[in-house]
């Protein structure tokens, strides 16, 4: 498997307009206005790339960064990551450009860390208005790809006690958007001390984490 993803990744660096093959795959961290707190726990995407770089061949940048939607940076990213708690705000030329960057290839990963379902739902409609999230079935590659999730999203924190759900946006049938609710796996990548999750949780949000990776960069 390991030797697998490698290959693919080679491959679609050379053919993407993302490319990022002398230093490696790197996250960015989207910045976003309204008072959400976009820059939370910081080592999440570093432990992440780490968790990637020691359980597959895949190259990593395992660097914290961040991206403003208004610089043309962001088209330099494969994958934006877009967290936080309460409020986001895309102005209309925001919108415009991120749907820009989703129908070229690029790919987001909204991951709800409490309070963010209602913007983030709102703001999207602003990006894709003709379109709506659709939750992915269990069966869905995405839950398979690496590491077995036979029941879709871990539910790594409690928050409101609901199921945890996987949702998407579609652009010319590939996901190009996957929102966790209810699940929040990226606080499980963050440092052992800052949630005190216990270890077989972190592992298992990492190895999600792992999962919706390869599957952005694998479709």
């Amino acid at each position: 498997m390991k030797r697998v993803i490698n290959i693919i990744f080679v491959l679609l660096l050379t053919v993407n307009l993302y490319p990022q093959v002398d230093t490696g795959f790197k996250i960015a961290r989207l910045k976003y206005n309204g008072g959400g707190d976009w820059y939370n726990d910081p080592s999440a995407e570093v432990n992440l790339l780490n968790f990637i770089n020691k359980n597959t061949n895949i190259k990593v940048d395992s660097e914290y960064r961040f991206v403003d939607i208004n610089s043309d940076e962001i088209f330099g990213y494969p994958f934006l990551f877009l967290t936080g708690h309460g409020n986001i705000v895309f102005s209309n030329e925001e919108a415009k450009r991120l749907r820009l960057y989703l129908e070229n290839g690029g790919f987001l990963y909204i991951d709800d860390d409490y309070g963010l379902d209602k913007a983030a739902r709102r703001e999207m409609k602003k990006i894709f208005p003709e379109k709506d999230f659709v939750e992915l079935p269990f069966n869905y590659g995405l839950y398979n790809v690496v590491f077995s999730f036979e029941n879709g999203p871990p539910k790594t924190h409690k928050h409101n006690g609901k199921p945890a759900q996987g949702f998407g946006i579609f652009v010319n049938n590939r996901l190009a958007v996957y929102y966790t609710y209810e699940s929040n796996p990226s606080d499980g990548w963050a440092d052992a001390r800052v949630h005190n999750d216990p270890p077989e949780k972190r592992e298992e949000a990492l190895k999600f984490g792992t999962n919706i990776v390869v599957w952005a960069l694998t479709q």
